[in-house]
């Protein structure tokens, strides 16, 4: 048979559907290498205060279809940091029960521990791209955005915006609000076997076990939001 005949014709849905095949096809050449990231610090905001610990784990790899998560969280970094300003607030050392003093005189300087983070990152992407993962996202992202940015010479290996909020994915599959989404509301199918201990390096571990859970969690299936009309 003529393979002109049988050929589907290129209407305008045909061409899109095709144009969306050509893009999943190249994107399934992609891979994401995801990074859980936990940061302890002296107070809300960077600049006026300090990151005096940091952690990142990694946290397994997609490529558009299949998500690997790792055997094991002995890939991780983690650092303590010297203090970049006088500024702190007891409450926030109380929390995480660093010793800010001792930094003063032992933490490593934000510009060698950025480096090396980065390098750590570098170690192991390879040809893929760095995500950055957190619960929620945007403490930690802030912090180590501005870190990044200030004190590395490469800046954020993440760039402006190579992320992955773990809140966002479980309102969005469990089909509740943003406001309903906190750790305390996971389902126990989904919630991780290491404790919250405000270490730097066990909450990144934590994290990571909750992000592999909840990234191939199928979620509630048949429910959506309704639309007011």
């Amino acid at each position: 048979m003529n393979s002109a005949l049988t050929a589907r014709p290129e209407t305008e849905g045909n061409a899109e559907q095709l144009a969306d095949e050509k893009a999943s096809g190249a994107m399934k050449h992609a891979l994401d290498v995801y990074f859980s990231a936990d940061v302890e610090t002296d107070g809300p905001i960077p600049g006026p205060f300090s990151i005096l610990s940091l952690a990142l784990v990694f946290a397994g790899t997609f490529d558009g279809v299949r998500f690997a998560a790792p055997q094991d969280y002995h890939q991780n970094f983690y650092r303590e940091l010297r203090p970049i300003s006088n500024d702190f607030q007891l409450e926030a050392l109380r929390v995480n029960g660093l010793d800010r003093d001792r930094l003063l005189v032992e933490g490593e300087r934000p510009e060698a521990a950025m480096r090396e983070a980065a390098q750590w990152i570098g170690g192991i992407v390879g040809q893929g791209k760095p995500i950055l993962v957190a619960y929620p996202l945007s403490f930690d992202w802030s912090w180590l955005y501005w870190y990044f940015t200030k004190f590395s010479a490469q800046g954020s290996p993440f760039n402006h915006s190579l992320c992955f909020d773990i809140k966002t994915a479980f309102a969005v599959k469990a089909g509740v609000p943003i406001s309903e989404a906190g750790k305390s509301k996971l389902l126990p199918s989904l919630r991780p076997q290491s404790r919250h201990t405000h270490h730097a390096l066990d909450d990144a571990i934590e994290q990571a076990e909750i992000f592999a859970r909840v990234f191939q969690w199928e979620g509630n299936r048949g429910r959506s939001p309704q639309a007011q009309t």
